[in-house]
Formats: C-alpha cells, sequence, structure tokens
C-alpha cells in the first residue's frame, strides 16, 4: 500500500463486507447532514473500491472508523475514477485514517489515470487532504449539495 510520505497507518483497509454496514452507516450519518441510505452502499458490496479501514487493535481486527466508496466510469471513451464517498468515525479523524483509505482506493485504481471528486465548498480539510494526494480544484458547481452548498470538483492527473 502506498501512503503519502512520512504517514503511517493506524488502520488496516480492506474491501467492506456485508458485516460492516451498519458501522459505515453509523459513521456516514454522524459525517454528513443528508447521509447516503442503507441500500446505496449495499448496491457496492462486492466493489473492489468499497473499502473500510478497521481499527490496528488486534492486529488490524477493531471496528470500522472510516470507509471509501469509488467507482471506475467511461467518459468519452477512457476510464476515469470517481472517489464517491469517504468519511472517518468522528472521533478518529485527524489520526490518517482518510489518507490511508484514499492512498488504498488509489493504488486499486491504477487501471485509470484520471480520478475525480467532489468535496463541500467548506470542508477545508477534505480539500487539503486531497491537494496532499495531487488533487486540484476543476470547477464549482453551485448548489450540488442538498443545503444548496456549493461543490468543488477536484481533480488528479495520472501518475
Amino acid at each position: 500500500m502506498t501512503t503519502v510520505p512520512g504517514e503511517t497507518s493506524p488502520v488496516r483497509i480492506r474491501p467492506a463486507e456485508r458485516a460492516d454496514l451498519l458501522a459505515v452507516i453509523r459513521i456516514e450519518r454522524a459525517s454528513f447532514p443528508s447521509p447516503w441510505p442503507y441500500e446505496a452502499f449495499d448496491g457496492f458490496l462486492g466493489n473492489p473500491r468499497f473499502l473500510v479501514a478497521l481499527d490496528d487493535v488486534d492486529g488490524g481486527n477493531g471496528p470500522v472508523v472510516g470507509f471509501l466508496v469509488a467507482d471506475v466510469v467511461r467518459t468519452y471513451g477512457r476510464p476515469i475514477g470517481h472517489v464517491k464517498n469517504l468519511a472517518v468515525h468522528p472521533d478518529r479523524r485527524g489520526e490518517g485514517v482518510g489518507s490511508a483509505l484514499l492512498s488504498r482506493a488509489l493504488s486499486v485504481m491504477d487501471d485509470v489515470s484520471t480520478v475525480k471528486l467532489e468535496v463541500r465548498e467548506s470542508n477545508d480539510a477534505a480539500k487539503r487532504l486531497y491537494r496532499r494526494f495531487g488533487f486540484e480544484p476543476l470547477r464549482r458547481v453551485p448548489e450540488y449539495y442538498d443545503n444548496d452548498e456549493d461543490a468543488v470538483v477536484m481533480i488528479r492527473e495520472g501518475e
């Protein structure tokens, strides 16, 4: 697994399993004012880009402390990665969990040269994280979120 230089991971990352969904939903609801429904996550089970971060206690078999959902879509005939959702339990933010998840997601999207995501304009911590991984702002999408907040589309061109 690749990581941002100088960081160590406090978690073990693996593909999500059905048994993880309730923990994922709890983290989602604690993180976002308009959370995804259970069915949305259920639909991504089996996708190798639906990842969970497990607390590193007991050899990485601790509780789910974060998750990431991504996929690859074809746009104009070429595959583009799309990070759709990333959340870390509020008690575990600032510990490198988001970095570990994003690093692993990018490594399992090594078949694409471009990855995009949307982030709330007000979410400065997330924007800093994405910039550390080479994402740059591309454009703003007015009223993208349910509360009419704008999104910033960020893009990372191949490595």
